[in-house]
């Protein structure tokens, strides 16, 4: 981790922003985080910088199976974006600023909407693997929060408002394309975890007891930030798994990548057709 605590933050951030700036300082209009074995949206992207968590300044670097750890810049469906090809997770061992990092620079890059993807368990017993959720809700159970500390003034207040974290206009343009292309996709609450450990039977009825339709170990992070930061967002997970009573097995990441590689073709329609329509 490179963290650098003599250098502030807001001065990290500023490192990142030039450096990214320096190589494309054309417009970029949408950011795209790619979750769990979520990363085939790229190949739809007309390519036109890569560039390696490793080179920017301050930035994270992937240590998780599956996250290539790239920064993309292109066009998608005639729109500019900026797509993260891994993220980074708080059981990793970085801080919820570390993990958040990206997306302070995606906004100071001039994004104005987000889109965000992972790979969840279900606890709705009305999910199946391989599955769509169109995430209008969360339940953070992480034990820090991205905002805790001296408040960013140039990006957002002090008490920023979640009680709608995610975009209604961008969830009804979801259902309506999942629609349009016969896709069944499901609607729901994502609650996540620090991990990195899988629940236990009894956290598995909590969680659903409480109100979660999908559990997973990423996502609110990223969202909490770009809703301080006043940006859109739309989320969606993969079901993966199972976590519904009669439905728990032991979990192996080949099948959890598998379950993405089934959910991962409707995922990258809504979210090309999102960006198409926005």
């Amino acid at each position: 981790m490179r963290e650098e605590p003599h250098i502030p933050y807001e001065e990290q951030i500023r490192h990142a922003f030039e450096y990214i700036h320096h190589k494309h300082s054309g417009p970029l209009e949408i950011g795209i985080i790619l979750g769990t074995g979520l990363g085939q949206l790229i190949h739809n992207i007309e390519l036109v910088l890569e560039i390696p968590y490793e080179e920017i300044p301050f930035f994270p670097v992937s240590t998780v199976e599956s996250h290539k750890g790239k920064l993309i810049i292109g066009k998608l469906s005639g729109k500019w974006v900026l797509a993260m090809q891994g993220r980074f997770h708080y059981y990793e061992g970085y801080s919820m600023k570390q993990v958040t990092f990206p997306v302070r620079v995606m906004k100071m890059l001039g994004i104005h909407q987000l889109f965000v993807s992972n790979a969840a368990g279900g606890l709705n017993p009305d999910y199946g693997i391989g599955e769509l959720m169109i995430i209008n809700d969360h339940i953070d159970l992480f034990p820090e929060n991205p905002l805790r500390g001296k408040n960013l003034d140039q990006f957002g207040v002090r008490f920023p408002d979640m009680s709608e974290p995610y975009d209604l206009s961008l969830i009804q343009h979801a259902f309506s394309i999942a629609k349009n292309n016969g896709l069944h996709v499901h609607q729901g609450v994502y609650a996540a975890v620090q991990g990195p450990n899988l629940e236990t039977k009894a956290e598995y009825k909590y969680l659903r007891t409480i109100g979660a339709d999908a559990i997973g170990m990423s996502t609110i992070p990223e969202v909490i930030v770009a809703r301080h930061m006043e940006l859109p967002v739309f989320a969606i997970s993969a079901i993966t798994d199972l976590c519904s009573p009669g439905n728990i097995k032991k979990v192996r990441i080949d099948e959890v990548l598998a379950a993405a590689a089934i959910a991962e073709p409707g995922m990258s329609l809504i979210i090309r057709e999102l960006v198409k329509r926005v």
